[in-house]
């Protein structure tokens, strides 16, 4: 009898060691059925309009996906939150991806989808009327230095012809602080992404005078990536989330502004439709998107020939490493 029980204890608790270990490792499903992704943004902008296209218009669910937008200020951020499994996906600049496989990382980060090819800030002036000569010997908050943003400044600098000696360049503001160090008094101009240009200017404490995009050239500014080893394990998932990015891209190319707004205006609560409209057309203007994403090998090029010129990076890095595109071209 005694060894009836302990032989039913042992199946109960194998029983309930089972269920515990298929609780810890089964696929992050929903009740819906949909898979739960979580993913780190380095900011929250209609820059990246295709992305929110995807979300509210259901291309993410069709492809049996739901994702947890986290914003993540700080492209240096997002990657460590990537590298720390807190997310499973980093949406930021393709710089970070490239100072992480340069230090040494073993499970470095893969970018596997882009999405914006530009810069996507704009210079804010407190006088409306501006040349890019007004910027020397003028305090300019452009963030973190090494940063995206602050390398297209610089860029755009130099194709501007201003030597960037002539400047005075404000890295010591985070990126999320930099409207409220303008507002405070901080610097004579500023770099910002949308809605936070618009809302400036709205509020009377400069104007929306400039694109750096315009000017600082093409490469893989804003993309997706995953660590190596997650890449490796969850490609078909990927590959599905990849296919919901392209739908949205696709339907920023064939829509106006008006219709992108209003389809992400839900991401967007503080900012009106007509602000929203406005930003977005900026965007489109500047030429901000791509038309896929496929990140072309040129585009990884200009940015390593970036970082490399601002003595950021000492050699290229391998293409093939760091960009696994699941998108045909």
């Amino acid at each position: 009898m005694k060894k009836k029980i302990i032989a039913a204890i042992t199946g109960i608790v194998l029983i309930v060691a089972m269920v515990v270990i298929y609780t810890i490792f089964k696929p992050n499903k929903e009740e819906s059925g949909l898979t739960k992704v979580s993913l780190a943004e380095v900011t929250h902008s209609a820059f990246y309009a295709p992305l929110y296209v995807a979300i509210e218009n259901g291309y993410l669910e069709e492809e049996g996906i739901e994702v947890e937008l986290i914003l993540t200020p700080g492209a240096d951020k997002v990657a460590a939150a990537v590298l720390s499994n807190d997310v499973q996906i980093g949406f930021a600049g393709t710089e970070s991806a490239i100072y992480v496989y340069d230090g040494g990382e073993e499970d470095y980060l893969v970018t596997f989808a882009g999405l914006t090819k530009r810069d996507g800030q704009f210079i804010i002036s407190k006088d409306e009327n501006f040349t890019w000569e007004d910027l020397k010997g003028k305090e300019v908050l452009v963030g973190r230095q090494g940063g995206m943003p602050a390398l297209n400044f610089l860029n755009a600098l130099k194709n501007a012809g201003i030597n960037a000696n002539e400047v005075n360049l404000n890295y010591s503001i985070d990126f999320a602080s930099l409207s409220g160090a303008y507002i405070g008094g901080t610097g004579d101009f500023v770099n910002l992404f949308e809605p936070n240009a618009t809302l400036l200017e709205k509020e009377g404490y400069g104007h929306v005078v400039a694109s750096i995009g315009e000017l600082s050239g093409e490469m893989p500014y804003t993309a997706f990536y995953a660590r190596k080893s997650y890449l490796e394990e969850n490609k078909e998932l990927l590959e599905k989330f990849n296919n919901a990015i392209n739908k949205g891209l696709q339907f920023v190319k064939e829509h106006d502004a008006r219709t992108i707004a209003e389809v992400i205006l839900p991401q967007f609560p503080d900012t009106s439709l007509d602000d929203l409209e406005q930003i977005v057309k900026r965007y489109m203007d500047s030429d901000s998107w791509l038309d896929t994403t496929f990140i072309k090998e040129e585009y990884f090029e200009n940015l390593e020939n970036l970082m490399i010129e601002n003595d950021l990076l000492e050699d290229y890095v391998p293409y093939n490493d760091l960009i696994q595109n699941l998108s045909n071209e």
